[in-house]
């Protein structure tokens, strides 16, 4: 008959598969990564400067602890988060080491002094100036990740196309351009090269999740 304390060691043995999957910042990077949306095994290489092989044992691991999911779409293998509580506990965790550890502040605060003069916008003030016509909201992270999620109104224009299409952005507004969160620098790149081309330009430093978060509280 189980008692409590077989009981208790049972249950934190199958908690602390949870943690040591954890324990690598690479398999945290590329957990990051698949919350924006499912990616090849060949896209997280690339995103993460890994090999192909190096990225697959991270996968492995996360697959073992039940993180990630897999499906093979003709000559490719597509993974992405189980469940998106998953993303909820990834930003949950940003948001506490974030207050634990005064070297991310230190960090975020490098990147902050990095970027100044880089006009930002609030969630807020983009649904009003989005309200009332005078933005363009560009998504510049890749095309599947726009597909899986976006913030409505958004614009599909990756940052690796968004030279060549420069002339078709309109002149009679402001452009605020988003990607993967305040630690993503597609953004950055965005506004500087939009800036640079005579657009005035602004950095949404928040996510696709940050809106939804947003949107839930005012509704």
């Amino acid at each position: 008959m189980m008692n409590e304390r077989n009981l208790k060691d049972m249950l934190y043995k199958e908690f602390a598969r949870i943690g040591k999957s954890l324990s690598s910042p690479k398999r945290l990077e590329i957990l990051d990564i698949l919350s924006q949306g499912p990616k090849s095994v060949e896209a997280l290489s690339k995103a993460t400067t890994m090999s192909v092989a190096n990225v697959s044992q991270h996968l492995q691991t996360l697959s073992n602890s039940r993180l990630v999911t897999f499906q093979k779409k003709g000559n490719y293998v597509i993974y992405e988060l189980t469940d998106a509580a998953i993303a909820d506990f990834l930003n949950s965790m940003h948001t506490l080491s974030e207050k634990q550890f005064v070297e991310v502040q230190q960090i975020k605060q490098e990147f902050l002094n990095a970027n100044l003069g880089m006009d930002g916008v609030s969630l807020s003030e983009l649904k009003d100036r989005m309200e009332n016509g005078e933005v363009l909201l560009l998504d510049v992270r890749p095309k599947e990740e726009y597909d899986k999620e976006h913030i409505p109104g958004a614009v599909s224009m990756p940052i690796e196309e968004l030279k060549e299409k420069l002339s078709t952005l309109p002149t009679n507004c402001d452009v605020v351009a988003y990607c993967r969160g305040p630690y993503c620098l597609m953004s950055v790149e965005a506004v500087e090269l939009l800036k640079t081309n005579g657009i005035n330009a602004f950095r949404l430093e928040n996510s696709v999740q940050d809106w939804n978060q947003f949107e839930d509280q005012i509704n």
